[in-house]
């Protein structure tokens, strides 16, 4: 059973959530929150899998309710997913540095937000369709000078490979057909890359493929 943490200031977007995720028979809501401090106090208490939240919310908004969940250790298997109005926020980019696994909009389709929630408890959720490669090629206009290769020492040249794909964008069935593997295969080494690095999700490891400058602007495809 997947349990959800709903954390949004507006009581009908929360009751709209829960109704829809508590019909499921994988997901139950753990709990609700309508501020970023409850938020909190709220998922250290209930430990939920996943935590859908608003980046806009009273007292502490969802970044910093987020950078607080995601730098607290016993804490590191709870995954966020920011929830915004607008597809590329301006809040997202630093959303995705914070530990957040990923957004979608609100008004994502009830289908697309229930495969998110299954998606992004097995590592494989990063953002709402059709986003992913305007925001990645967002972040990596407005992201640093690369820091250099050396936290890249440990990886086979393979996996380097799928963190530059996994880096511009692509998910594990379209790194499959690109590297003409299985999918589960591409997933495994995405997993194996991913403790390698200390990455705590998939949206972490695109951020350390355009730090480490193995993937640069201008790479999208």
């Amino acid at each position: 059973m997947i349990r959800v943490l709903l954390a949004d200031d507006q009581s009908l977007v929360r009751a709209g959530f829960r109704a829809l995720l508590d019909a499921q028979p994988d997901i139950e809501v753990a709990g609700e929150a309508a501020d970023g401090e409850e938020a909190v106090r709220n998922v250290a208490e209930l430990r939920p899998d996943v935590v859908l939240m608003d980046i806009r919310m009273p007292l502490l908004d969802g970044l910093a309710a987020t950078r607080r969940i995601t730098e607290d250790a016993t804490l590191d298997g709870v995954k966020v997913v920011m929830l915004t109005t607008f597809e590329l926020d301006e809040y997202v980019f630093e959303a995705i540095r914070s530990g957040a696994s990923g957004f979608l909009v609100k008004d994502t389709e009830p289908e697309e937000l229930l495969r998110a929630v299954r998606a992004v408890v097995d590592g494989d959720a990063l953002l709402s369709p059709g986003v992913t490669r305007r925001l990645i090629a967002e972040f990596a206009a407005r992201s640093k000078e690369p820091a250099g290769v050396e936290a890249l020492a440990e990886l086979t040249e393979r996996e380097r490979e799928v963190m530059a794909l996994v880096g511009i964008g692509l998910s594990n069935e379209e790194i499959a057909r690109r590297l003409v593997v299985s999918p589960l295969t591409a997933k495994t080494h995405v997993s194996r890359t991913m403790v390698k690095l200390g990455a705590r999700d998939r949206a972490q490891l695109v951020v350390l493929a355009y730090e480490s400058g193995l993937v640069r602007p201008g790479w999208l495809g």
